[in-house]
């Protein structure tokens, strides 16, 4: 009797160790996928992007519903916490959104009114520095810059 029980005892030790390390390895090695809708809303689609070096991309969305753009930095591997910013700008309404700090995974969401308006927008992510200016209006041609400090 007593050796039943001691060998019951070390099977179920064993499979609630064996249990538990398999559900708790899969729930600390998943790492969420940051998505441009995820952080500015379903229902905003990609309309432009432009490459932070090789770290990650600042997104450009719009919801055609509500005539909102939205910005959004996001890292191509997340991580520790850097510095990141993300930010869009109306230059002829002035109006403009960001948000910057110490991120793991994105920056944003940045959202403006922008139907029918040229946007500037862009972001960081550490030391390098990337700006659209004069985007997604017909009949300017946009300007990029990527700046390393």
């Amino acid at each position: 009797m007593r050796i039943v029980r001691n060998v019951a005892a070390v099977g179920a030790a064993t499979a609630l160790a064996v249990g538990g390390t398999v559900a708790f390895g899969a729930t600390a090695s998943a790492a969420p996928n940051v998505t441009p809708q995820g952080v500015c809303g379903k229902a905003y689609k990609t309309v432009n992007s432009v490459p932070v070096g090789s770290l990650g991309t600042v997104y450009l969305t719009y919801n055609s519903a509500n005539g909102k753009n939205c910005v959004a930095t996001i890292r191509t591997n997340p991580g520790s916490a850097k510095p990141m910013s993300t930010y869009i700008y109306v230059p002829a309404t002035d109006d403009w959104a960001g948000d910057d700090g110490n991120f793991t995974s994105y920056a944003g969401p940045g959202y403006v009114y922008g139907k029918g308006y040229c946007v500037s927008w862009g972001g960081s992510i550490a030391n390098v520095y990337v700006s659209v200016d004069n985007s997604n209006c017909a009949s300017l041609k946009e300007q990029r810059t990527t700046e390393i400090r």
